[in-house]
């Protein structure tokens, strides 16, 4: 969840007070002044970072650093290509966010700042979705027409005890409780 929104007030308002502060201290007493520069330090920081321009400088200099190590092969050894580990720099299939590939920004996008994302509507299973109603009442050694909390509890003890990593499970009959559990409810 994005608090863009949230940390753009709180560093206007800490913007302000260091004005207001600093505006006391030359008017009251000098001390005050570097209170306000702490505050005013704190605002900028934080417009800083919800302005996506430290992001940018993160992606910059982990993309340098990834392109130093990945050249640095000049005493004459070979450098093997790795993936992963600690200090390894970007993935190759890694893309910057609003980086050189001209991609427009989430908040280019209008992706941040009071707007919800759609949910995703769940569609109604179709017959060849997987067992029937029918079909997986017999799953569960239900009665056709049980309640929710029958069918959850019996959901529950069947998958203990066909879950693969327990004595006796199986796979394919834990795919298959999890299919009539999702059918009835």
């Amino acid at each position: 969840m994005q608090h863009d929104r949230l940390i753009t007030g709180i560093a206007i308002a800490l913007a302000g007070c260091a004005i207001l502060l600093a505006l006391l201290g030359v008017v009251y007493n000098p001390a005050i002044i570097f209170v306000a520069l702490a505050l005013g330090a704190a605002a900028y920081f934080m417009w800083y970072q919800t302005s996506g321009r430290l992001a940018r400088r993160v992606y910059r200099s982990v993309e340098r650093q990834a392109r130093k190590n990945a050249g640095a092969s000049g005493n004459g050894q070979r450098r093997t290509r790795e993936r992963g580990g600690f200090g390894a720099g970007p993935r190759e299939d890694w893309v910057p966010p609003g980086g050189r590939t001209g991609q427009r920004t989430r908040r280019q996008r209008g992706g941040f700042g009071g707007q919800r994302r759609q949910r995703r509507q769940r569609r109604p299973p179709s017959p060849n979705d997987g067992p029937s109603e029918a079909e997986a009442y017999k799953v569960l050694g239900l009665d056709p027409g049980a309640d929710d909390d029958t069918v959850k509890q019996a959901y529950r003890q069947k998958v203990k005890e066909v879950h693969p990593d327990t004595d006796g499970g199986d796979e394919e009959q834990f795919k298959r409780v999890n299919r009539a559990y999702e059918r009835l409810t």
